[in-house]
């Protein structure tokens, strides 16, 4: 597999496995930039919804995947703040998509023991739209493991202002002192709050070739491990989770700091 890591192909190995993988260092959260989904139907003479709807598909597979992995986070970029300038009928469509998805996928999530978080701006979603969404998370809001995070009709950009104002409310009302604000009170009145402790991707990944973040965690992913992928979203499977995992678990992770000489 040809990965791309800022316009540099690098090749890995063709195939890894579970037991192939370092069972200490899976990470922890990982966060997925689902593209390609118009692109993979196009190539395929079919309409983009086509796409979504195999995308959709998708997300179930690496949903179990990753929680048979052990990865306590799995964060998915659904909907964007700018998406909403598609077409009518793709957005219509995409809207729609939440609701076939927790329609079918719910039991099996609860059968996974996984649970459903969503952030974004959920108040401006159709209400048909919302209301699948609430009843997914109250439906699985008993479960213990691994969460499955939407980011649906989300921005980073805007979720970061959002934070500002909740802080500077918090100063006017008296309850937060300028000088007292550090990384630790942004992280609270960001959308990942309820992720805690791992409110933070280890790992980002987006498929399709494209290397770009998108307005994605903008805050949250100051430290992640990137990972660009050729695939379009609707080919990316088990195996392509794995690999890049494996590639995940082959970097030096420093923090900003330097890396320290083995002893001998």
């Amino acid at each position: 597999m040809d990965v791309v890591l800022f316009g540099r192909k690098k090749t890995v190995a063709p195939e890894t496995s579970p037991s192939d993988l370092d069972e200490t260092r899976i990470p922890k959260h990982v966060a997925i930039i689902m593209d390609g989904n118009g692109r993979w139907a196009q190539k395929r003479h079919l309409p983009r919804v086509a796409g979504h709807k195999e995308g959709m598909n998708t997300v179930k597979k690496v949903t179990i995947a990753a929680s048979h992995l052990g990865i306590k986070v799995l964060t998915l970029y659904a909907f964007s703040t700018e998406n909403w300038k598609r077409s009518e009928n793709e957005v219509n469509y995409l809207m729609q998509l939440p609701v076939d998805f927790f329609d079918t996928f719910v039991p099996d999530l609860v059968k996974e023991n996984v649970r459903v978080n969503v952030m974004g701006y959920t108040d401006q979603l159709p209400k048909k739209t919302q209301t699948a969404v609430n009843n997914a998370i109250a439906d699985t809001a008993h479960c213990t493991g691994m969460i499955l995070n939407f980011a649906l009709n989300y921005g980073g950009q805007a979720e970061i202002v959002t934070a500002i104002q909740k802080i500077a409310q918090q100063v006017v009302d008296g309850n937060q002192q300028v000088a007292d604000i550090t990384t630790d009170t942004v992280d609270q009145a960001l959308m990942t709050a309820p992720l805690a402790p791992y409110n933070n991707p280890d790992l980002l990944i987006r498929t399709s070739g494209e290397e770009r973040i998108s307005n994605f965690l903008l805050w949250q992913i100051a430290y992640s491990e990137l990972v660009f992928t050729e695939g379009y979203w609707p080919d990316f499977d088990d195996a392509e989770l794995r690999r890049c995992i494996s590639q995940f678990q082959q970097r030096d992770r420093r923090f900003g700091g330097v890396k320290q000489p083995k002893n001998k």
